[in-house]
């Protein structure tokens, strides 16, 4: 089993993590690192969760432990209290929430309220000190600046793929697992919100958009996004299979806030938008947007790109907005 070293000195206590494996009653040569079962529950649990996977390649492997840490990182922030301010959104939110079928890098939140003074900062550091608690020493790191609405944190561990000797590390022991957190802090007006219970790693509950405003923000970044994200096609047409509806107040409000009609007075119903789809559609080269999103979908989801096309989107617009 795996267990953590603590280095003792007559000034200072540091604690490090090693994935050796150490069976009680084997001689040591320093006497000063003394050996400790902690955490060791928590590493199971952990294993436990990953097994369900059933990863089958080294890419799998790391793709798996990417979505296990960010429940972890969700868990630890609801212990902070982040979500009496916030609200989780964005793909992994569907992932997580509503079983999208793809997998997503980054966690995506926004205010509840807009807030120009807030900072990840205090937040960060309560994070890593969870973490330990699951034997996980991570490295978290403030990317915000000042003078952008979108506030950026980096999170990245080692300890994790180390604790579970994963195929993917091999060759590259100095390869870390990152997730990128990402929180509006001036979010447009009019989101809904609720709530809801998870049980990984542990019961806690987080506030987030509901699926009408998760798609209103979807919307708005596929019409205004100076680029082609495939990955933002492929969540419209998963929408479009649910019959979700968008929440048009907050799509205004995000169209007026930022992008093409910044400023400008809109009448955005279901006729408007549905003509600003379509035209979005017909200019975009489908063949490129489908090789942005392969490589966050399973096999049978992939087969599905042969059939991106201004055809079959515009089916999914009608779908959406009969």
């Amino acid at each position: 089993m795996p267990w953590q070293w603590i280095w003792k000195s007559d000034d200072h206590v540091s604690i490090h993590h090693t994935i050796n494996y150490w069976m009680p009653g084997q001689a040591r040569h320093d006497d000063k690192v003394i050996y400790t079962e902690a955490n060791q529950a928590m590493i199971d649990l952990i294993k436990k969760r990953f097994d369900e996977y059933k990863a089958a390649n080294p890419a799998a492997e790391e793709q798996a432990l990417k979505e296990v840490l960010q429940e972890i990182i969700l868990y630890a922030l609801w212990r902070t209290g982040f979500f009496d301010v916030a609200a989780f959104q964005g793909g992994t939110c569907l992932r997580i929430l509503h079983r999208l079928p793809r997998f997503s890098e980054d966690l995506d939140f926004i205010l509840k309220e807009p807030d120009s003074g807030f900072a990840w900062s205090d937040y960060l550091r309560k994070l890593a000190g969870l973490l330990e608690e699951f034997g996980l020493k991570s490295e978290t790191v403030d990317k915000s600046r000042m003078d952008k609405n979108l506030k950026k944190a980096v999170l990245k561990d080692s300890s994790l793929v180390n604790a579970l000797s994963l195929s993917f590390l091999r060759g590259n022991s100095a390869k870390k697992l990152q997730i990128k957190l990402e929180i509006d802090i001036n979010p447009p007006e009019g989101s809904e919100f609720e709530f809801s219970f998870l049980d990984f790693p542990a019961d806690y509950e987080v506030c987030h958009q509901d699926i009408n405003s998760n798609l209103a923000l979807k919307i708005h970044a596929l019409l205004c996004r100076p680029y082609v994200k495939g990955r933002d096609w492929y969540d419209f047409g998963w929408y479009a299979k649910q019959n979700v509806h968008p929440n048009l107040r907050l799509l205004k409000a995000a169209l007026y806030q930022y992008g093409p009609w910044q400023g400008k007075k809109l009448t955005v119903n279901e006729t408007w938008l549905k003509q600003a789809l379509l035209e979005k559609i017909s200019g975009i080269d489908w063949t490129a947007a489908a090789v942005d999103v392969e490589r966050f979908l399973n096999t049978t989801e992939k087969e599905g790109l042969k059939l991106w096309s201004e055809r079959f989107f515009s089916g999914k617009v009608d779908k959406l907005l009969p």
